[in-house]
């Protein structure tokens, strides 16, 4: 089987992709849930965690499985209240990994090394690009009648805009520092 642009499937990349999947999908399924306080519809978890550090230790191809494979899993087992509500988290975490995608390509244009800079900056556009993103997902989708949103009046959207919005970007801000931690503990551990 030949992966895109030539290069072999090995036993490590899929290794990688289980591992780092299960454990995310684990996280995902876990009792470790918080509701948001201001709308408990919204649920605070980890599992963004091992796909942000897959995504800095293994790049965008890996990242991208390890949350493909989540959301089927999700969708399969445990949809929540909407049935396409593994697509909004789908949405979120690609969102946010574009966000710190494009910020790793000016890091290395610019050559920097400082570790809090960087985090720093990786955090800040990752919570830049996923808010945007999901403000606008949910704009657009909550207005739908189950499953693809709740069939919510024009001013229900608004209304619950700036809760998502909280919402998004208080977990990244949580997220990205953590997977970037995990993700430096891993590769000071292994050699990726």
């Amino acid at each position: 089987m030949a992966w895109p642009e030539g290069k072999k499937v090995n036993t490590k990349t899929v290794t990688v992709i289980i591992v780092f999947a299960a454990l995310a999908i684990v996280l995902n399924l876990s009792p470790l849930k918080i509701p948001a306080p201001y709308a408990p519809y919204l649920i605070y978890q980890i599992w963004e965690i091992p796909i942000v550090a897959a995504f800095l230790l293994y790049g965008t191809r890996v990242s991208v499985l390890i949350a493909l494979l989540n959301t089927l899993t999700l969708i399969a087992l445990f949809p929540g209240s909407l049935p396409t509500g593994p697509l909004y988290n789908l949405a979120a975490i690609l969102g946010m990994l574009f966000g710190i995608g494009l910020m790793n390509v000016l890091v290395k244009k610019r050559s920097l090394k400082q570790e809090a800079i960087v985090a720093t900056l990786f955090t800040a556009s990752g919570v830049v690009s996923r808010t945007a993103l999901m403000a606008f997902v949910n704009y657009v989708c909550l207005r739908f009648p189950p499953p693809v949103g709740y069939g919510l009046p024009e001013e229900g959207v608004v209304a619950a805009i700036p809760f998502v919005i909280i919402f998004n970007l208080t977990l990244a801000l949580y997220t990205i520092p953590l997977g970037y931690s995990v993700a430096k503990a891993v590769k000071s551990y292994t050699k990726v």
